[in-house]
């Protein structure tokens, strides 16, 4: 899995188009907080999504195998006035949390576990943590994005102050992606710093998260498309998926 690195530094202006609020809508329409209070949020990243998560009334926890990220996470919840249990930790070795009301994966963050049987542990691993009657929630590219859009690069962006180049290829497991970014970060004195990053995606279709989902122990699984209720088709590219222990 990606540690992040520096890309920790550039992560939230690069996800300005993540209705980060469409996303807590789809939790508390399943999960409200009077009733589902204590969440994990697995993979969170520099903690824009936990911190929506808290206000809306949750008592959020994260983890997060970047410490680059935590790091980050950390200060946005200390700008806030919020003391949020932060840990370094892998999701496939998640440990030390038990009858959670919710975990949550979100931002396709299980696409970075690269072997198959860890991403059956990962979810082991959140059954096990979660309360009779907990739910988790999350999303995956779907194949359709894995296969064509990404492999549709290179893909550009620049704002003045942050650019890059993101060359694509494909990795040797089905539907997996190596992203090969070089950015450049506008410094105070008006020059640009260079650094370049490589992840490692891979994803399955929706029908075997849900056949590993069953296995668990997992029933009452829904799934759909794209921030919509409707059911994934061939041209979707995220999919959501909802469990109860």
């Amino acid at each position: 899995m990606s540690s992040y690195e520096r890309f920790a530094e550039v992560y939230d202006e690069l996800m300005t188009d993540i209705p980060y609020a469409e996303y807590v809508e789809w939790i508390q329409s399943f999960a409200p907080a009077q009733s589902y209070k204590n969440m994990l949020d697995i993979g969170c990243g520099t903690g824009t999504l936990a911190l929506l998560l808290q206000e809306a009334g949750y008592n959020v926890s994260g983890i997060d195998l970047s410490e680059d990220m935590l790091s980050v996470a950390s200060a946005r919840m200390n700008a806030a006035g919020i003391a949020m249990p932060l840990f370094a930790m892998s999701m496939d070795e998640l440990e030390g949390f038990s009858n959670l009301d919710v975990a949550i994966i979100p931002i396709d963050s299980i696409n970075y576990v690269k072997e198959e049987q860890n991403v059956i542990e990962t979810l082991k691993r959140i059954f096990e943590s979660l309360r009779e009657g907990g739910q988790l929630f999350f999303d995956v590219h779907s194949l359709f994005k894995m296969d064509e859009i990404f492999l549709d690069g290179p893909f550009t962006y620049d704002d003045g102050e942050i650019s890059y180049v993101w060359h694509t290829e494909p990795g040797e497991a089905p539907h997996s992606v190596y992203h090969q970014m070089t950015f450049f970060v506008q410094t105070e004195d008006g020059l640009y710093e260079r650094f370049d990053e490589e992840h490692f995606q891979r994803t399955f279709a929706y029908e075997q998260y849900v056949k590993w989902l069953k296995e668990i122990g997992f029933s009452q699984i829904e799934v759909s498309a794209d921030w919509t209720n409707d059911q994934p088709a061939d041209e979707n590219e995220r999919i959501f998926i909802r469990a109860v222990k």
